[in-house]
């Protein structure tokens, strides 16, 4: 086979594995080095000196907002917070048994059949801020739906953090409370070409709209491989039950090949940038409200993993005890990870439109080949 044939063969790798599909000034996701950085600022710089809505800001703008810009910003996302009618009344007759992961993707789907705004190509960034707006919302309300529960009236005289925290528990969070999801927020708002955000960049291209892209995107995320691993964190740590199980349970997983749910990525060869600030978090929560079990488990899994297998602790491992350590029920997490995520997928999807073009990526046949049909019956 000569040189020039080689060039033209296409490049197979499954799940399309390494394979660069686009360029993006959003998240740099440095695996080797264990580092993370929106627009070129250091997620570590970002979680000391700044809010998630400069982050949600930062995504969208490229750029980072003056103080009047910030406080013009923040005012316009609280002020489109309200659910349509028809979402409500969808919460209220929905089933009750259903994952808020499952309705958050039915609710975004159904917004944009009451957006005359999806008609408009120029509108895009405004629908993305809404859905931004909305989808704590969303979230919160079918929780308590689901639980039986009032639904607290919204405000707008809170940040992103608070505001959901308060619609979700009916009282105003402690500002610790909210600084830590305000942080986990930020930790979560984008991280490059990730399996839900390359779903919302390949239906986007398509000249879809925003709804659905986000709807594809929620749906992804939605897979224990990706956003639902957080919720497998906490399950694997109540099934463990006591720190002196830990040992034999890790051990019985990785004689069987299991997955350990929280542990290694598919991008980072060392720690993830996000975990230390999630675990610094954890010890603090934990040492606060003395319940220190979950941690101690949680150190000990670290432990073992990382002796036997070489996996790091990744982003999920600590956000579920976090999020459990302030209340946040553990089938919420992963409708968390969406309502953070939700900024780093408008802006991915505003992105492909400056410079579209549509995903078509070739398949490597393997069926048979040059068969013939042989009719069932006389066709005559």
């Amino acid at each position: 086979m000569s040189d020039e044939t080689n060039i033209n063969q296409p490049t197979y790798t499954k799940g399309l594995k390494g394979i660069v599909a686009n360029e993006s000034a959003l998240s740099d996701v440095r695996g080797e080095e264990g580092r993370l950085l929106y627009l070129g600022y250091d997620i570590d710089d970002l979680v000391e000196l700044c809010c998630y809505e400069e982050v949600v800001y930062l995504l969208l703008n490229k750029r980072l907002p003056r103080r009047d810009e910030l406080e013009g910003f923040k005012k316009r996302l609280r002020s489109d917070r309200d659910l349509p009618q028809p979402i409500l009344d969808f919460f209220k007759t929905a089933t009750k048994t259903a994952r808020p992961m499952s309705a958050l993707r039915t609710a975004v789907s159904m917004l944009g059949m009451y957006d005359d705004r999806t008609k408009d190509s120029s509108q895009l960034k405004e629908i993305g801020l809404s859905l931004i707006a909305k989808m704590p919302v969303m979230v919160a309300y079918y929780y308590r739906l689901c639980m039986g529960l009032d639904l607290p009236p919204v405000r707008e005289d809170l940040s992103e953090a608070e505001h959901f925290l308060y619609l979700l528990k009916g009282t105003v969070p402690s500002p610790e409370e909210a600084r830590i999801l305000d942080v986990a927020y930020i930790l979560h708002a984008d991280h490059g070409m990730n399996a839900s955000t390359f779903a919302a960049r390949v239906c986007i291209a398509t000249l879809s709209d925003m709804y659905s892209a986000i709807t594809a995107a929620i749906g992804t995320l939605k897979g224990p491989l990706h956003g639902g691993a957080n919720e497998g964190v906490i399950e694997m740590l109540k099934e463990i039950g006591e720190e002196e199980n830990v040992e034999a349970y890790i051990e019985r997983k990785l004689a069987n090949k299991e997955k350990i749910m929280g542990m290694g990525h598919r991008v980072y060869r060392v720690l993830d940038p996000r975990a230390p600030h999630l675990r610094r978090m954890a010890i603090r929560l934990t040492d606060k409200i003395g319940e220190t079990k979950w941690l101690r488990m949680s150190e000990r899994i670290a432990k073992i993993v990382r002796e036997r297998k070489g996996l790091n602790a990744n982003v999920d491992f600590y956000s579920a005890t976090v999020y459990y350590s302030i209340g946040i029920p553990s089938r919420l997490f992963t409708a968390i990870f969406s309502i953070a995520r939700s900024a780093g997928w408008v802006a991915q999807v505003l992105e492909q439109m400056e410079d579209n073009t549509i995903y078509r990526p070739l398949t490597r046949y393997t069926g048979p080949r040059d068969r013939i049909p042989v009719p069932t019956m006389d066709m005559r």
